[in-house]
């Protein structure tokens, strides 16, 4: 088997040598096959750039309900030292992360009538705190939760793959990178585009679920709800502390985790917005609560152990299907699901992304759309940031999952809070029952968001909570430099172009074509033109100076030595003569450049032009000018 296994590694590094020579190649006929056709502006708002609400949940829900398969265990997994009196306490700790769903999806249906446009937490949260800060903690917890989504649920799947091929185990890592890596290709194709691919093995996951629920409640009529293997309930082991309890609970929320993506991108459902992102809420909510409780009350009673090597899920449908057909279609569905669970954190940090660079607090190149109208520079941002996580952690959940989820619970408390201030604020239509729901919810959000922070501190939340003041920091930073821009590019009234001389200096390398085309340029704009050469010895300069006389001397040569083979050196000193005697003219460089026609041949020349450039772009008053000569062969 491990010959096949190297023999599969070696064909995928040939496919993927020849796939990087011919998008070097060819690199717009490659795009264009991955990517798809560019799409026109104007079609952003057609209907095939919107999804309707039914493609839309398995979507948007992947990351939320994909998280079922590893949630209840993460809970069991803290219990795990404590034997088996303790498996019982995996319903009530259910019971109550499905009261917490529902609290927090009656919450997010009351963001979505008050803030459709989008922007979650985020939104809500800059339009009801003067504070631009505690908007920023929004959007920075959401974006970090974002990335950690993207590394736990590639994570989860590569586990739930190795938990029935073991053999893969080593290249767990190297398959999460590749998995991330087809993702980008797929949400770079746009969301409808997407929709087509992914809500179908979602889809398929959920049917999958409810089938071992089901073959579950079937196997318990049959045999009787108390197994053998079933743990007696009511037990407190001793060693039982308050505080173990609230980590267990808090790791099971890890299951909760995806539920503000509806929020945040709720621009992507068509018309009425509104009505179909509440649909899909409560039809999130309803399936999520009942395999929550289905797939614990199953755990529970078939005594399912914590296995790092066999996850709960694999054991549970191996207990009912065996190893057969039915086992590997539940897992293979289990291993895309929390693959394409990424797909929709996706959709969600590139539209928060590109909220809040629209307001100056994050890059402007995130507001770029792509070729298929998406936000593609957030995609691969997210991309990259969740490789690094994956590649650090070694692909392992349990080793995340402390950094996961109390980033989403911080948001969660700060956008209840603001609508609670806006219900008081605006009121409106039964106003006191939507200011109701937004105060138990604050109320249980900031009690779990204390209990993420103070249980999983040690575990490794302390590097988001350090994070997290770092990426405000640079928010700030960056609004801050946007405003000194546009301060510093405003025009003062009457401000008018004005003409100057302008003296252009010619780098060149010897008398051929390239030089004479940029000559010809410079002399087309009507400027005082002098040509400059670099010589490493008096040799060079003397062959040179006889060349141009030979030439006719089209204009003003002047020669240079550099004693360290240095063209920078020698160019810096003319360019500061130049400037104190010509403090009236603008200097105008102009560097000759020529063009390959093929990619290979740029490896053979030195790119001399394109260092020269950046060089003296460091000078304020100088323009630069590339002149391109375009080679025949």
């Amino acid at each position: 088997m491990v010959h096949w296994v190297k023999v599969l590694e070696w064909v995928l590094g040939v496919v993927a040598i020849i796939f990087i020579w011919y998008a070097i190649h060819d690199l717009k006929s490659v795009k264009k096959i991955l990517i798809g056709r560019p799409l026109r502006t104007a079609e952003l708002q057609s209907k095939h750039t919107k999804l309707l609400w039914f493609i839309a949940l398995p979507i948007l829900s992947a990351d939320l309900y994909s998280s079922v398969s590893y949630g209840p265990e993460s809970g069991l997994t803290e219990l795990a030292s404590l034997g088996q009196e303790a498996k019982w306490l995996i319903i009530p700790i259910t019971l109550a992360t499905i009261f917490l769903l529902g609290i927090l999806i009656l919450s997010y249906i009351m963001g979505i009538l008050a803030y459709p446009n989008g922007g979650g937490a985020y939104a809500i949260a800059k339009d009801n705190f003067k504070p631009i800060w505690i908007s920023l903690v929004a959007s920075s917890s959401l974006l970090i939760d974002y990335i950690l989504t993207v590394a736990v649920s590639i994570s989860a799947a590569m586990e739930a793959l190795v938990s029935a091929y073991h053999i893969l185990a080593p290249y767990e890592t190297v398959l999460a990178i590749l998995c991330v890596t087809l993702l980008v290709i797929i949400n770079l194709r746009g969301v409808a585009e997407s929709a087509r691919v992914l809500a179908w093995p979602t889809i398929g996951f959920m049917i999958c679920m409810i089938v071992v629920i089901m073959a579950g409640f079937i196997d318990e009529f049959k045999y009787g709800f108390i197994k053998g293997s079933t743990p007696a309930i009511g037990t407190f082991p001793q060693d039982l502390s308050i505080l173990l309890t609230l980590k267990a609970f808090s790791s099971a929320c890890s299951a909760l985790t995806g539920i503000e993506t509806i929020s945040n991108a709720v621009p992507v459902f068509r018309e009425p917005q509104k009505k179909n992102a509440i649909k899909s809420y409560i039809a999130l909510g309803v399936i999520t609560a009942i395999t929550l409780l289905g797939f614990s009350v199953h755990i529970f009673i078939n005594g399912i152990s914590v296995n790092p090597q066999n996850t709960m899920l694999s054991q549970l449908t191996s207990t009912y299907f065996g190893d057969g057909i039915i086992y590997q279609i539940i897992i293979w569905f289990t291993f895309i699901v929390l693959i394409l669970a990424a797909n929709s954190t996706f959709t969600g940090f590139s539209q928060l992304a590109a909220i809040v660079a629209a307001d100056g607090f994050l890059p402007r190149g995130l507001l770029n759309r792509g070729d298929r109208l998406g936000y593609s520079n957030g995609i691969i941002v997210l991309a990259s940031f969740a490789c690094l996580l994956i590649i650090s952690f070694n692909a392992h959940t349990n080793a995340l999952i402390p950094l996961y989820a109390i980033g989403v619970f911080l948001s969660f408390t700060i956008a209840q809070f603001g609508l609670i201030r806006r219900w008081l604020k605006v009121k409106g239509n039964h106003w006191h029952l939507k200011l109701s729901v937004n105060i138990v919810g604050a109320v249980i959000t900031t009690v779990v968001a204390i209990i993420f922070a103070v249980t999983k501190f040690m575990g490794g939340a302390w590097i988001v909570l350090m994070v997290l003041p770092v990426f405000i920091f640079f928010s700030l930073a960056i609004h801050r430099h946007y405003e000194e821009i546009a301060y510093e590019l405003k025009l003062n009234p009457g401000t008018i172009p004005i003409a100057k001389n302008v003296l252009s200096i010619v780098l060149i390398s010897g008398v051929h074509k390239v030089v004479n085309n940029t000559l010809s340029f410079a002399k087309s704009l009507n400027s005082d033109v002098i040509a400059v050469y670099v010589g490493f010895d008096d040799e060079a300069i003397k062959t040179m100076e006889h060349k141009w006389t030979e030439w006719g001397s089209p204009c003003r040569l002047i020669c240079l030595k550099s004693k360290y083979r240095s063209l920078l050196e020698p160019l810096s000193r003319l360019i500061k003569v130049v400037e104190e005697k010509h403090e009236e003219k603008l200097i105008h460089i102009l560097i000759p450049q020529f063009i390959p026609i093929k990619w290979w041949h740029h490896l053979l020349h030195n790119h001399s032009a394109l260092m020269l450039r950046v060089w003296f772009l460091r000078h304020k008053d100088i323009a630069v000018t590339t002149v391109p000569f375009h080679l025949g062969k």
